[in-house]
């Protein structure tokens, strides 16, 4: 017997892009050069290798800098969404999403970073885009910073490792709050901010090749974390006094491990990785920094230099709601050597025999979504925002134009069952973003073959091809899914 999932009023049923990842037009109306637009498609690397496909260091920087194509960079051309946001966005009316989850790209507005009046060109482009979208009924969910910095705060200050930078960032948040307070109701401030541990130059704009050793880069990574949740609460005081009535959320990425047996080291082990995950919204949500993170300085010899007003704003300035990515989860052994091992979202762990794998080695686990979010809810009793949550994969076009993807279909829904699962929790849930709601650029191996779209895009990973969107099977089944408000 089927169950019938209807999900509550007013849920907001949408996907998921970033700018730098579907924008292109890297050099188009005075936009500046960003952090991602470094990023090279590194061909014959194993799948899930991200630690290779996102090294960086000077010399590649330099390369990149002066490049002055995008034939290796292929977030610099993306799909192209700042010429054809017109056309995808009626393809996401007629999907019928009731919001779009998109960042704004920091060097459209100040192309350098440090400007003391932004760039016109940049600030019109998404006054056009928030119309087109509003003008189709779709709600903007707007990230302020999602994987990108100016690079000439990179190059010049050291990118967060500066406390200068949380005064640029908040010119720029100024600016875009007054600029769209009577069309984004919904923000959030860092994207994934836990990844600036993972991936420094991504989230942080830190080069290790600067800082030396190991150490001192560690050291480096914690301060500029730091001057980010600074930022972060000082956008969330400015959000609330410019646009009385809207909500800004911070996002992290869900990373949950279960033990590899029920040895108490490996239970231990999951322990600390999954409170070390909940680290970064302690800090934005609760306001403090947590006992079992600063027994972790201490043993680390990390010390954060905090300016004063530091530990006022982030206790004060807290965010509305917790939005996060979940795309798969972990395993925790205190003794990993010689298990088997798979990749995920922006990680990689030990193989859980109990589930199966993407084709791009990720473990699929739906009911870890509703793990995830009951544990971030019964912790902080804010409303949760699912917003990346979607299938990687190798798609076909038949000869008819047809893309039957129901490998993702199967995942989608399997992942929005255990939503409403959740809700019956008892777990407050504003709305589902899939991603990516059409074709883009991996974020972590800028691959376009790499596909998460229920939109295709004709564009082929060394960027050949029409461009032409087309509507894939899974198109069709989120449609009914959102016109019913439900499974």
């Amino acid at each position: 017997m089927s169950t019938q999932r209807i999900f509550p009023d007013g849920f907001l049923w949408g996907g998921a892009i970033a700018a730098n990842q579907a924008e292109g037009a890297w050099n188009v109306d005075g936009k500046g050069l960003s952090t991602a637009d470094m990023a090279t498609y590194k061909r014959n690397l194993g799948k899930g290798d991200y630690k290779k496909h996102n090294a960086v260091s000077d010399e590649q920087l330099k390369k990149a800098m002066e490049d002055k194509s995008d034939q290796d960079y292929p977030k610099r051309r993306g799909i192209d969404f700042y010429h054809r946001y017109p056309e995808d966005l009626a393809y996401m009316q007629e999907m019928g999403l009731r919001t779009l989850r998109l960042s704004i790209a920091w060097t459209r507005i100040y192309p350098n970073g440090d400007e003391a009046v932004p760039n016109e060109a940049g600030l019109a482009f998404y006054d056009r885009l928030f119309d087109e979208m509003l003008g189709r009924g779709i709600e903007p969910l707007v990230t302020l910073s999602h994987y990108e910095m100016p690079m000439h705060l990179v190059n010049q200050y050291g990118g967060w490792t500066s406390r200068e930078v949380v005064d640029f960032f908040v010119r720029y948040c100024t600016t875009v709050f007054n600029r769209y307070k009577n069309k984004v109701k919904y923000w959030i401030t860092f994207n994934e901010i836990d990844g600036i541990v993972r991936h420094p130059f991504t989230n942080g704009g830190i080069v290790p090749d600067r800082f030396g050793e190991a150490e001192q880069v560690e050291q480096a990574v914690y301060q500029a974390l730091h001057h980010q949740f600074v930022a972060s609460a000082l956008a969330v005081k400015l959000c609330h006094e410019i646009i009385p009535g809207a909500q800004i959320g911070c996002m992290l990425t869900s990373l949950l491990h279960y033990p590899h047996t029920c040895n108490p080291q490996d239970v231990l082990a999951a322990h600390k990785n999954n409170e070390f995950n909940l680290f970064f919204t302690d800090v934005q949500v609760r306001g403090i920094y947590p006992g079992y993170i600063q027994r972790f300085f201490k043993d680390k010899g990390i010390e954060i230099a905090k300016a004063e007003g530091d530990d006022q704003a982030l206790r004060k300035h807290t965010a509305d709601f917790i939005s996060f990515s979940y795309y798969n989860s972990f395993v925790a052994s205190a003794e990993s050597e010689g298990l088997e091992k798979v990749s995920g979202n922006t990680m990689g762990g030990i193989k859980n025999p109990h589930l199966p794998l993407s084709e791009w080695g990720w473990q699929i686990d739906p009911i870890g979504l509703r793990l995830t979010m009951s544990n971030l809810y019964n912790r902080y009793q804010i409303p949760l925002y699912v917003v990346e949550n979607g299938l990687g994969a190798y798609d076909k076009v038949e000869e008819d134009g047809a893309i039957h993807d129901p490998y993702r279909i199967d995942y989608l829904r399997s992942h929005i069952e255990q939503i409403h699962e959740a809700i019956l929790d008892g777990v407050e849930v504003i709305g589902y973003t899939a991603w990516g709601i059409i074709d883009l650029i991996s974020y972590s191996s800028s691959e376009m073959e790499k596909r998460y779209g229920l939109i295709h895009v004709d564009q082929d990973n060394d960027g050949n091809g029409t461009l032409e969107r087309r509507r894939k099977d899974s198109f069709y089944w989120y449609k009914d899914v959102i016109r019913n408000n439900g499974l």
